[in-house]
């Protein structure tokens, strides 16, 4: 699934409308609706953060359906790296 659609079924499930969505974000229901159809990247961290919290979700999903790590995880990219080869090895045995 995209980032749009997770959004947008989370957000319809949850009963909130795309502008109350958007007004809570300060950002116009436009951007944000061009979002929810794939018309445009997933926004900025702090958005993805703010509507990750927003709707309930975990931060680290949309992360992954944004296609990009958390910051957190973006500042210590080295460790990130050897941490998932370490895994992949270990299901791999």
């Amino acid at each position: 699934m995209s980032f749009g659609s997770v959004i947008r079924n989370r957000r319809t499930a949850l009963g909130i409308s795309l502008n109350d969505l958007a007004e809570r974000l300060k950002i116009s229901p436009a951007y944000w609706s061009r979002i929810e159809r794939d018309q445009e990247n997933p926004p900025r961290d702090e958005l993805i953060e703010r509507a990750a919290a927003i709707l309930g979700v975990q931060m680290d999903e949309l992360f992954v359906e944004a296609q990009r790590l958390p910051p957190d995880m973006r500042e210590d990219m080295g460790r990130v790296v050897l941490a998932y080869r370490r895994l992949r090895f270990m299901g791999k045995r």
